[in-house]
């Protein structure tokens, strides 16, 4: 009976029935795949401490005999890192938590992402070292998925009339969350956008201080080992946040129950 083995990493777990899992992974070779663990709630050996969310796993699952349009059945799994670290603080999970749902969401079935996984991996691995401040991986993250996901965040020059982000004399700039780019105040003058009588500007949209973008644009660009040399300013990661977590859902198009979640833990500690 043909099957495979792959790295895997959980995104989601739903109880099926009284003893079975229906599990999505987003793994190395197969992009995201939904499986069914039969007896998993009974069965120690074969999956004890590998079905927490967000654990990295070696998966070995075989196709249904019956029904090719059946669920993949996945046979066992070898915990590589179930990152306790990440577990024994509540911040940490929440970012971890919202990292797979954006994976969850936006990946289609069966459609391979390997520079998403590594993405996700390298992330998951660094908060759970302590390696990078979660505050900065989660900017790191958000920007690189964006990027992956082909709705990277033009932040580098107005894309109306092209002048550098340095050669614009205003400090803050203002970033259209629709089209994905900042505008000069120039542009925005020129330019008359619906639904904002007297303001001139964007419907949808904030604005930004140059240096943040400037640093935004940095983490998205250098190699990934380097992540830990940049440093934000509490503003400069305030900044960041707001721009990043209205401009990812704005553009998935679904509210997400892990970022509310993560606001709300914000709001209280």
């Amino acid at each position: 009976m043909s099957g495979f083995s792959t790295q895997a990493i959980l995104l989601r777990k739903i109880e099926y029935g009284d003893h079975d899992y229906i599990i999505t992974f987003m793994t190395q070779t197969l992009g995201k795949i939904t499986v069914i663990a039969k007896n998993a709630k009974k069965s120690v050996k074969r999956f004890s401490g590998a079905l927490d969310l967000f654990s990295l796993n070696r998966i070995q699952c075989r196709y249904p005999k019956k029904n090719r349009d059946g669920l993949i059945i996945l046979t066992q799994t070898e915990l590589e890192n179930g990152f306790v670290n990440i577990r024994y603080d509540l911040f940490k999970t929440a970012y971890a938590s919202y990292w797979a749902e954006l994976v969850y969401l936006w990946l289609e079935e069966e459609k391979v992402q390997p520079a998403l996984y590594d993405l996700f991996a390298f992330s998951l691995d660094m908060l759970n070292r302590s390696d990078i401040s979660p505050q900065v991986l989660n900017l790191l993250y958000q920007i690189r998925f964006m990027s992956i996901s082909g709705f990277s965040p033009s932040i580098e020059s107005c894309e109306s009339c092209k002048t550098h982000l340095d050669a614009i004399p205003q400090k803050n700039v203002r970033f259209d969350l629709k089209e994905g780019k900042i505008i000069c105040e120039s542009c925005l003058k020129k330019t008359a956008f619906q639904g904002q009588a007297g303001s001139g500007g964007p419907r949808h949209g904030l604005y930004v201080s140059k240096g943040t973008l400037k640093q935004l644009f940095w983490i998205n660009n250098s190699d990934l080992k380097r992540a830990d040399r940049i440093k934000f300013s509490p503003f400069a990661m305030a900044e960041g946040q707001a721009l990043m977590e209205s401009f990812i859902p704005f553009h998935i198009g679904r509210e997400m129950r892990t970022l509310k979640f993560l606001n709300r833990l914000r709001r209280e500690i």
